[in-house]
């Protein structure tokens, strides 16, 4: 497998901030995009999407639990239980990686989301030995998107 570019990389980087561009009033400000060396950056909420095809490896968007709750007061959404947390980090991971995909095309295929709550096993280098993290900041609530990904050798 070979590394992905700086572009396809930053393809990332604009996923994530039309996200926040396009959902809510405020936007996301990106505090650093760099390569995680050891552990990897994660907070207690997290979707993981799978990508298989000519990519392969996982995209995560990782936050807290009050950065849900303010992205579900946003959206006027009154249940901010466990459940819609889940629910809610699951669908920004999706969507970013969604929207990555609208430039990869059907080379980039996207699993549905896995969500996680706590400090899980599943947070760890798939496909690359320094994934990729962006580093992000929402209505001063901290969040991050991890892109470990690789293409694939033909």
């Amino acid at each position: 497998m070979s590394d992905m570019t700086d572009v396809e990389l930053k393809i990332f980087i604009e996923a994530v901030t039309h996200y926040f561009a396009q959902l809510t009033r405020e936007p996301a400000a990106i505090r650093a995009a760099y390569l995680a060396n050891g552990e990897i950056p994660h907070f207690d909420f997290t979707g993981l999407i799978t990508v298989s095809g000519r990519y392969r490896g996982c995209v995560y968007f990782s936050t807290t639990g009050d950065a849900l709750r303010a992205l579900l007061a946003e959206f006027s959404e009154p249940d901010r239980r466990e459940a819609n947390l889940l629910d809610a980090v699951g669908e920004i991971a999706n969507t970013i990686a969604g929207n990555a995909r609208k430039h990869f095309g059907k080379e980039l295929e996207i699993s549905v989301p896995v969500t996680i709550h706590g400090v899980p096993d599943q947070i760890r280098s798939a496909v690359r030995a320094r994934p990729f993290a962006i580093l992000l900041t929402w209505a001063a609530h901290e969040a991050v998107v991890i892109v470990d990904l690789a293409v694939a050798d033909a």
